[in-house]
């Protein structure tokens, strides 16, 4: 049997606690000469402590249990609890929890109570959440003489196991029993987050949340995924130039040989090209207002591409059997000869009978004095 005082009202109130095998007894006296005192249950389950006024001819409340209300058993549902660091205590759901109704926690409240955001993954996935200062919560087990790495250790092995506490719950002053190791098999019903007092209470919880593990895996995968993408893009452009030089070759081999009939064979390799449709809505299809000029070989045309870049586009006799000698000749050494004195060639177009000539558009020099002089030039500079 133990006698204490209850603290708030210990000059009033006595309290014995007696243990008779599974039962516990608590009984209450009053020193004697003391006021008339008288303990009442409501329907609701609250109880009140009320002394006799004898000036007043009433009854003063003394105490109300419990204060506040979310202290009333189960009143915050399962996996919830009544958080007294709050300043007016109020129900939350456990870490790692959230609402069963979306009505719930309007008036403070989870009737309904509380359940996992994410669902419970067992094994290896999972870690034990420490919340401290805490209430023990209602329908625990015992489990006798375990250390308190045993005692997790217990919890740990079993994927019923919802939570354990290795708590400070000795009675051996009533049955000689000390066991701290308390574990729970269901829901955590009527706990509270208390203030400076408390034990701690281990929750069983996922390892990591569903979204920090796919942004884990995404930390991974992509830089992995990535690299390999660089790596292909870089092989098929190696694999690409390779081609296209062996391309050239046939290309160029084609060109002076005449063999070369359409622009299409220059768009496989390196070499510029422009469709005829291009130079078509580049030159206004030809038109006389955009002729610079004419020689025996074709007209040369000035023309704007879509992107505004000007060009100078020579467009060779049709059916000129010396015209397209000179479409050779002059692609071939033009686009070796590179020099500050000769006019810069852009691509080429061939389109049936079409063949053309696209250079870079110089407005304060004479384009087909360049145009046309260009095999002159170059034949005075080989003599």
């Amino acid at each position: 049997m133990v006698g204490s005082y209850m603290e708030s009202i210990k000059s009033t109130i006595f309290m014995t606690v007696r243990r008779i095998e599974d039962e516990i007894y608590m009984s209450f006296g009053m020193p004697g000469g003391s006021s008339t005192v008288k303990i009442k249950m409501e329907y609701s389950g609250k109880i009140k402590i009320l002394v006799w006024n004898s000036s007043m001819l009433e009854w003063d409340v003394l105490q109300a249990e419990p204060d506040p209300e979310c202290h009333a058993y189960g009143y915050c549902g399962a996996f919830g609890f009544c958080d007294n660091t709050e300043p007016v205590p109020t129900c939350k759901c456990l870490d790692g929890f959230e609402p069963i109704s979306k009505e719930d926690g309007s008036n403070g409240r989870f009737p309904k109570g509380c359940r996992r955001k994410e669902t419970l993954r067992c094994g290896r996935e999972n870690r034990f959440l420490t919340l401290t200062a805490m209430k023990i919560p209602d329908k625990f087990v015992y489990v006798r003489n375990r250390s308190f790495e045993e005692c997790s250790a217990e919890c740990t092995s079993s994927c019923s196991c919802t939570a354990y506490a290795y708590a400070n719950m000795n009675t051996s002053a009533i049955n000689g029993d000390d066991t701290r190791c308390l574990i729970w098999m269901g829901d955590l019903i009527d706990t509270d987050k208390l203030i400076g007092t408390g034990e701690n209470l281990y929750i069983r919880v996922n390892s990591l949340s569903d979204k920090k593990r796919r942004r884990n895996i995404l930390k991974i995968t992509l830089p992995v995924v990535s690299s390999l993408l660089i790596l292909i893009c870089m092989w098929l452009v190696w694999i690409c130039n390779c081609q296209a030089k062996q391309s050239n070759k046939k290309i160029w081999k084609k060109m002076v040989s005449g063999a070369l009939s359409n622009s299409d064979e220059l768009a496989d390799g390196k070499f510029p090209f422009f469709s005829f449709r291009e130079i078509v809505l580049a030159t206004n299809n030809f038109s006389s207002s955009n002729m610079l000029g004419h020689g025996g070989f074709g007209n040369v045309y000035k023309g704007t591409l879509e992107c505004g870049k000007k060009i100078a586009v020579k467009r060779l006799s049709k059916g000129s059997g010396q015209g397209v000698l000179e479409f050779r000749n002059e692609a071939v050494l033009i686009a070796k000869l590179q020099h500050r004195n000769l006019v810069k060639l852009l691509g080429f177009c061939i389109h049936g009978d079409e063949k053309l000539l696209i250079y870079e558009y110089l407005p304060n020099k004479s384009l087909d004095a360049f145009l046309f002089s260009t095999f002159s030039f170059c034949l005075a500079k080989f003599q």
